[in-house]
């Protein structure tokens, strides 16, 4: 049964104008679980008041959500919008008690954009480190959404601007991978022609290779933008979303709490679509598959071919 919740809307976690966040929680939250949610727009656009369906559905289902705006281009480049990020964790650190939340379950959540922020401030240490905390204990899960995990080079032209040059790969998360990262859920859609899916798999393969939890979902017939508009109720039919973050957070609680070396190997492929193929979770590796597809595709043709 949904939770009946409420909203507490723009508060102030520093002092410009853009340091802004919303709380949406259950009324009757005690010590539940904390995701924020940080949007995309390729560093250039957003508010959060677009999102706030992402906001009541995450506290419909019995978490603390916390939705903030960033500074974004062109008031600031990187890596400006990954200290505001920080500033975000350790406003929810100190604060969200107040609202029902569990600081030490803290999930960083975000979508295109917003995911490299996320996974940037679970990865790469030197972005919470400013502000007294270390991801390898203050970060319980990564929730990654279409996110640009290894973008380099560049060839946007704003782009370059926003990160200071064509090709600076200490700007992208999967330049800082090392052991003791938070567990991660990769999140992309097959038909992303924004973001390429190869960004989460990459970034996937190189987490799991330093020793830490990554899992890979790949929902088949998905593209950029409905992978998170499938967050509102009515577009859950088209992508089991919300159940895989459930999924996701419940057996990363219920998992022990991890040490920094750690190891672990958690690689899954999924296609999700529509919510009836949820059964098709596979562990197949992505050139298996493939090569799985084409000869099937190969034997299609032949018996198509010696059709009178």
């Amino acid at each position: 049964m949904p939770f009946r919740i409420q909203l507490t809307p723009s508060v102030a976690y520093a002092e410009r104008s853009r340091h802004r966040l919303d709380v949406c929680r259950p009324r009757e939250a005690v010590a539940a679980p904390v995701i924020i949610f940080f949007y995309g727009g390729a560093w250039q656009s957003g508010y959060k008041e677009l999102y706030r369906y992402v906001a009541k559905a995450l506290a419909r289902r019995g978490y603390v959500a916390v939705v903030p705006d960033y500074r974004i281009y062109p008031e600031v480049c990187y890596p400006d919008f990954l200290d505001d990020g920080a500033l975000v964790v350790r406003w929810v650190k100190d604060n969200i008690a107040q609202f029902g939340g569990d600081p030490d379950k803290l999930f960083l959540k975000g979508h295109s954009a917003g995911a490299h922020i996320a996974a940037m401030l679970s990865i790469d240490g030197r972005w919470l480190g400013k502000v007294g905390l270390d991801p390898r204990c203050d970060i319980a899960g990564l929730i990654g959404i279409a996110g640009p995990y290894d973008l380099m080079p560049l060839r946007d032209e704003k782009l370059k601007m926003i990160f200071g040059g064509v090709n600076r790969p200490e700007t992208q998360p999967i330049y800082h991978v090392a052991p003791g990262a938070p567990p991660a859920l990769l999140m992309t859609g097959g038909r992303d022609r924004l973001v390429e899916p190869g960004n989460s798999v990459r970034l996937a393969a190189r987490l799991v290779a330093a020793g830490n939890a990554a899992t890979v979902l790949t929902y088949r017939r998905i593209g950029h933008f409905i992978i998170i508009a499938a967050v509102a109720p009515f577009l859950r039919f088209l992508v089991p979303v919300m159940r895989d973050v459930d999924a996701f957070i419940a057996a990363t609680l219920r998992a022990p709490r991890r040490q920094a070396s750690a190891p672990t190997q958690v690689f899954e492929i999924a296609s999700g679509w529509p919510i009836s193929c949820r059964n098709m979770l596979r562990r197949t590796p992505v050139p298996l598959r493939r090569q799985a597809n084409r000869s099937k595709l190969r034997s299609w043709r032949d018996r198509r071919d010696q059709r009178p």
